[in-house]
């Protein structure tokens, strides 16, 4: 619906670092392909890196594809199958990514990538190797052409259906942190796990 577009940048941005899981959509060999991949926003740019294999980011550079981040906040149950619908914030962002080729930027990338999920987390890290930056590909693709929606708020049922006695109304969802699980090593670890920004604790 027309109505629930949005196309100011402070919506698609908040839209945009809120999520950390976007889906990209791209043309193999005259084929439609959509891969889920992490990514993450700075200033006009949207960011997504993986293997320098990775068949989603050398069919991309340069090339036309579309990014979707979608939350979906709930379920909207209405008296008629018509009418049900979900609450939910979106954005597409259509762009021809660049490629990132320069050592040290793709480094300063990475580490804000992480430092947007694991706050302190990059220092506590092992250094990057060298070879891993070179088995990195990292594309970034402007956020001149994008759009929002957003459905947000109660059911909209047809007026005589409001005495039907069904009940109506919103099933909220929301993606929680969960309990940290240690691996088998972790009782050498001197620092604690991180705290997501994106997800609510528990």
């Amino acid at each position: 619906m027309r109505k629930r577009g949005h196309y100011d940048r402070a919506t698609i941005d908040a839209i945009l670092d809120e999520g950390i899981l976007c889906h990209v959509g791209f043309v193999v060999e005259g084929s439609p392909v959509v891969i889920p991949t992490l990514y993450w926003r700075e200033g006009d740019w949207v960011y997504l890196h993986g293997s320098v294999a990775s068949r989603m980011l050398s069919s991309s550079i340069d090339a036309p594809i579309c990014v979707t981040v979608t939350h979906l906040d709930g379920l909207v149950l209405t008296r008629s199958a018509f009418h049900h619908s979900a609450n939910y914030r979106s954005v597409v962002v259509f762009g021809r990514p660049e490629e990132i080729t320069d050592p040290a930027e793709r480094a300063t990338r990475m580490r804000t990538f992480m430092e947007g999920l694991f706050p302190g987390r990059w220092d506590e890290l092992r250094p990057v190797k060298a070879k891993e930056l070179k088995a990195t590909r990292l594309l970034r693709v402007r956020i001149d052409e994008a759009s929002a929606k957003i459905r947000s708020g109660p059911p909209a049922d047809d007026p005589a259906d409001y005495t039907w006695p069904t009940w109506g109304g919103i099933i909220p969802l929301s993606i929680e942190q969960g309990t940290p699980q240690p691996d088998e090593h972790a009782a050498n670890a001197v620092h604690q796990p991180p705290k997501l920004l994106k997800f609510r604790p528990r």
